[in-house]
């Protein structure tokens, strides 16, 4: 059983990582950005020592929003739609809740590239007046992680208690760890793994595929004309049913009304699957941008953490975590077919063959990948004496 969803109002804040006297961001593709802000949100209060911080990452399609009632960010207009109006991650943020805050100060931010409010594909060039588009640089896990540890100096914190996520975020905590282990202790990546897998670059290949060839896409050039709305939504199709269970569509489908054929010109929907699958595409395309979604797509599907941090072999990266007393919590779900379990596996032998603390904790669950994000009562008591045992 859920725990109860809080209606406290929250507010998105924006840090300029460029302003004053500080440098150009630089990416590790050697672009630069002059004007880099980033769109964040804090829950509960930051204490007299800074220590009681946590960093917590969000996954492919999620903003800085991770708790509260949000109805409105400036700048982002009608793509942020009433879905995201509350809180991703709510019922785990909060007084008793996994991240107590009552007890911790929780960061969330919107990733470099995003579309919520960080500075990204979408967002105006400075040099040119218009919208970055395919101008905008590629990003890579690292580029995300260096910005947010930039984001987290400013605002005052040297060392955060934990750093934590789940599906690509999880990827996000464990690089954070590797380049800058003595600015955390705890880490805790859920369903997400070490290395990406060849079937996940395969089902993200073809989702950059469904993008790169609607027709009004015009190489990320799209933002004077119509969206690439069918290749967005295609791709969406794609991905979620890696995030969601089968058996769970199917039931979320019997309960759903059939969607109307108009994008389609021969096929006619016979089936509630069909019809489910395509109402979730279409919706998506209503809040987020093409461009973003191509380069999160583009940073997962490179993703390997030693080559993120520059290690010669997964023991010699994850020294560092030994030698600063690292203690990792490491979640599995049964069911899920976006992160299989045995990556979650390869991450804890190569914790342990290094010598790094830690926990592995596997989720029974029906609903798949998606079960962090609906079942809080399976993860709140291991994250909630986690992150107490080490205050």
């Amino acid at each position: 059983m859920s725990q109860e969803t809080t209606t406290v109002p929250t507010q998105t804040q924006f840090l300029n990582l460029c302003e004053g006297n500080q440098s150009p961001f630089v990416f590790q593709s050697g672009e630069t950005i002059e004007d880099l802000t980033l769109a964040y949100e804090t829950y509960g209060t930051l204490n007299e020592a800074k220590d009681n911080a946590i960093l917590l990452f969000h996954a492919l399609s999620g903003s800085q929003h991770a708790a509260g009632h949000n109805p409105e960010v400036a700048g982002v207009g009608k793509r942020w739609s009433e879905e995201l109006h509350m809180g991703w991650w709510d019922d785990y943020i909060g007084p008793g809740k996994a991240l107590d805050t009552d007890r911790y100060f929780v960061v969330c931010a919107n990733y470099l590239g995003g579309c919520y409010g960080t500075t990204g594909p979408a967002s105006l060039n400075p040099a040119t007046g218009k919208p970055f588009g395919a101008d905008y640089p590629d990003v890579t896990v690292n580029d995300v992680v260096r910005s947010q540890a930039l984001l987290v100096q400013r605002l005052g914190i040297e060392k955060l208690h934990a750093v934590i996520g789940a599906s690509v975020g999880g990827l996000m905590a464990l690089t954070f760890a590797n380049l800058f282990p003595e600015r955390v202790s705890i880490v805790i990546p859920i369903a997400s793994g070490f290395k990406t897998t060849v079937l996940n670059r395969l089902i993200l290949f073809e989702q950059i595929l469904a993008i790169e060839n609607d027709p009004h896409f015009e190489g990320g050039a799209y933002y004077d004309g119509p969206p690439p709305t069918y290749g967005l939504a295609l791709a969406r199709m794609v991905s979620h049913k890696t995030f969601v269970h089968l058996d769970t569509i199917e039931r979320r489908a019997k309960r759903d009304v059939l969607q109307p054929e108009g994008r389609l010109a021969w096929y006619r929907i016979h089936d509630r699957v069909e019809s489910y699958m395509l109402h979730q595409g279409t919706k998506f395309v209503e809040r987020f941008d093409a461009n973003t979604y191509l380069r999160i797509c583009n940073l997962w599907s490179r993703y390997d953490a030693c080559l993120e941090a520059g290690a010669s072999s997964p023991e010699a990266l994850l020294r560092s975590s030994r030698e600063h007393n690292h203690h990792f919590l490491v979640f599995s779900i049964d069911s899920d077919f976006c992160f299989y379990p045995e990556e979650q596996t390869e991450l804890v032998q190569h914790l342990k063959n290094a010598g790094v603390s830690a926990m592995h904790i596997t989720v029974h669950s029906d609903k798949g990948h998606d079960s962090f994000l609906l079942e809080p009562e399976l993860f709140t008591p291991h994250i909630d004496h986690t992150l107490k045992s080490r205050l």
